[in-house]
């Protein structure tokens, strides 16, 4: 333990230096959000798919979300996503009062449109859900530009995109844009404060 001994720093100046930095001394209130996991009957995934899902993209948006001073507060059930003859999407299994993080394999193709689409976040029937393909799904790729599926869904519900009901084309876009800055923020930097603001008032309507 010479770097704190004699001709170096003390152990004591060195806490003093830690504890004088801004956001170490008194970190952020930790905000937990509450989160149904609903993996669906139907879906045929394929056995590397959803290990890709639960050791890789689920863990890595745990972390960032952590980083950032918002927990994930998860609970599990089961449940399925039926198509209607208008290939509407009906959905068992989901609850009130969370964001449902339903896994399947394929968006539907009324919300996909056949872009193959790795994820779909809207409130329907008056759940919000966050819809994930995982077949498309995948962790952090490059900033700003491809980021962690589960944490750009859910980004989508904590930083209120859901109550914007029929965006027009320009607004789709730049929500998009400002959804993939917001996650490479937490990915990179820990930087959540925007976030957890903006997810208190959305906790407050989902309740």
């Amino acid at each position: 333990m010479k770097m704190f001994s004699e001709g170096g720093v003390t152990r004591r100046q060195f806490i003093s230096i830690l504890a004088a930095v801004p956001g170490l001394s008194n970190p952020p209130a930790r905000l937990l959000v509450p989160v149904h996991r609903v993996m669906d009957s139907r879906a045929q995934c394929t056995p590397n798919e959803l290990h890709h899902f639960w050791s890789g993209i689920w863990p890595e948006a745990v972390r960032n979300f952590s980083r950032g001073g918002i927990g994930l507060q998860t609970s599990d059930g089961p449940g399925e996503v039926r198509r209607s003859p208008g290939d509407k999407p009906i959905f068992t299994g989901l609850r009130r009062g969370a964001v449902n993080l339903v896994l399947t394999r394929h968006i539907p193709m009324k919300w996909d449109n056949g872009r193959a689409l790795a994820g779909v976040t809207t409130i329907h029937d008056g759940y919000h859900v966050c819809l994930l393909a995982l077949r498309y799904a995948h962790g952090d790729q490059v900033p700003f530009l491809s980021v962690n599926t589960c944490v750009h869904e859910l980004l989508h519900a904590l930083l209120q995109d859901v109550f914007v009901s029929r965006p027009r084309w320009y607004q789709t876009g730049g929500r998009e844009l400002r959804i993939d800055w917001y996650a490479t923020g937490l990915w990179l930097f820990g930087d959540g404060a925007a976030i957890r603001n903006s997810a208190q008032a959305y906790l407050r309507r989902l309740r």
